[in-house]
């Protein structure tokens, strides 16, 4: 009993000493995270070096503002459209993406403290005789979607008569000038700077008779919600950043001195040295096999939720009650007849303002492939079963056995044998549509090689590679449908 006694008395004494010696520690609150969108294709703002890491003025301002203000933040790359689209909906706490503060955007979120001053800049190609708006009457002009330059470009179209392409991606602006399929383009100017001295210099220029229009201030969207804590410390941080001289060394190292000749040599470190299409695979395939393996792994979870959801579907449109037949054809009829990418959006932008929850970008495409997937699923299901002939069922209700058994006796396992090579097709299917999911963010196989080119503006070849890993991975499966087909028919 004394030994007992003694060892509860030390065991006392030692939480009491343990717990004062804790009480004397000061206490830290954890560190909020806040989780923030970005562009992924803005450079010098927002891009991926050669060692596909994120980096830019916009990237490392943000972690400035952050380890100032005594918070964290979760980088998303998500894409221009993707983000505002995402801070709308609630889904994320705020973008930063070179993101002009306009009347419009200070209605829908908190805009920050202005941190960039930049303006639109008119580009065209190399030794073009158009140097000016008058010389665009009847051409194209190219422009990126949901940008400063797009509305400058649709604000005087009519006056110099000119039409406007647009496109998600400044490369693909920048190449539909370089290939003259449109005359010029607007960009703001920085980055139009930055592309000129990487990848554009011998085949595009500034428009020598085009002043800069349109100067806006550059600002940080939060959510409105937040504005009194997120964005106190943005604005905050911002302040204290440009006043110690940190903002001007992050702007300094992107952009130099500003001109085109001082970007060259401050971005030549971030490019590959090796252009060739073999020196790019090298030194982009570990990011190309990160993107297709988040690519299998959205096709294998949304293939097996859809075959389930698809199954289901599909057998309720061949049981003997209207309601369940009705029911069949209507998912069948919305989900086939959606466009995937809408489908998409509204999962991931809409539901979440109609519940009041965040939908993760990753849970939103899976659902997406489900509906999507599980409508043609459902479909091949009916058929297949349809496609029995009628007199098997009789006949097997005729023997006294009731409609569920004679189902799975008879009519599933001769349906099965006509919906096989189906599934497998529907495989090939899934894992093509995943490339659509990239407008939300998502870094699957063509989202990663979006982000590349945002780098080094090699469009051809690196769609080239992303093709090439696609044909690859669906001449494989193609091979396996017809094995499949094969084994399934001997």
């Amino acid at each position: 009993m004394k030994r007992k006694w003694l060892w509860s008395t030390l065991f006392a004494g030692l939480m009491v000493v343990l717990g004062l010696s804790l009480s004397s520690e000061p206490v830290h609150a954890a560190q909020k995270t806040y989780t923030i969108g970005t562009d992924v294709t803005f450079a010098p703002f927002e891009f991926a070096d050669k060692n596909n890491k994120y980096v830019g003025i916009d990237i490392d301002l943000m972690n400035a503002v952050a380890k100032t203000e005594g918070f964290k933040v979760d980088i998303k790359p998500l894409g221009f459209n993707a983000a505002v689209q995402a801070l709308e909906a609630g889904q994320i706490d705020g973008v930063i993406a070179g993101m002009s503060i306009t009347p419009e955007r200070q209605q829908k979120f908190f805009m920050s403290s202005p941190y960039y001053q930049s303006g639109v800049v008119m580009a065209v190609a190399k030794g073009s005789k158009i140097q000016s708006l008058s010389g665009l009457r009847g051409k194209k002009v190219a422009v990126k979607t949901g940008t400063a330059s797009a509305d400058y470009a649709n604000s005087v179209k009519k006056k110099y008569g000119f039409s406007v392409v647009t496109f998600d991606d400044s490369n693909n602006v920048y190449d539909n000038v370089k290939t003259n399929n449109a005359q010029a383009c607007f960009e703001d100017k920085p980055v139009m700077q930055y592309a000129i001295a990487t990848s554009y210099k011998g085949s595009l220029e500034l428009a020598k008779n085009f002043k800069m229009a349109s100067a806006n201030n550059y600002g940080i969207a939060v959510k409105s919600s937040e504005a009194n804590t997120l964005g106190k410390k943005i604005n905050a941080g911002i302040k204290k950043l440009k006043a110690n001289g940190q903002y001007d060394e992050i702007v300094a190292k992107y952009l130099g001195n500003g001109s085109e000749k001082s970007q060259a040599k401050k971005t030549a470190a971030m490019q590959e040295t090796d252009r060739s299409f073999i020196g790019l695979l090298k030194s982009n395939w570990g990011t190309l096999m990160s993107g297709l393996g988040e690519t299998l792994w959205l096709t294998v979870v949304g293939i097996v939720f859809a075959t389930v959801i698809g199954v289901l579907i599909g057998l309720l449109g061949v049981v003997p009650n209207k309601f369940a037949q009705g029911l069949s054809t209507t998912f069948i009829y919305i989900f086939r007849g959606l466009p995937m990418m809408v489908l998409a959006l509204f999962i991931y932008s809409g539901v979440p303002t109609l519940i009041g929850a965040k939908i993760p970008a990753f849970i939103a495409g899976v659902i997406t492939l489900t509906l999507n997937e599980g409508a043609y699923t459902a479909a091949f299901v009916k058929g297949g079963i349809s496609a029995v002939d009628g007199g098997q069922m009789e006949a097997a209700r005729s023997l006294g056995l009731p409609w569920g058994k004679s189902m799975r006796r008879v009519i599933l396992p001769q349906g099965v044998k006509i919906m096989i090579p189906s599934f497998v097709n529907q495989f090939i299917i899934t894992l093509k549509d995943t490339s659509i999911l990239s407008v939300l963010g998502l870094l699957e196989l063509t989202q990663t090689g979006k982000i590349i080119i945002a780098r080094n503006m090699e469009g051809f070849k690196i769609w080239a590679m992303v093709a090439l890993i696609y044909l690859i991975i669906i001449t494989l499966l193609t091979w396996l449908s017809n094995w499949v087909q094969k084994k399934v028919n001997a």
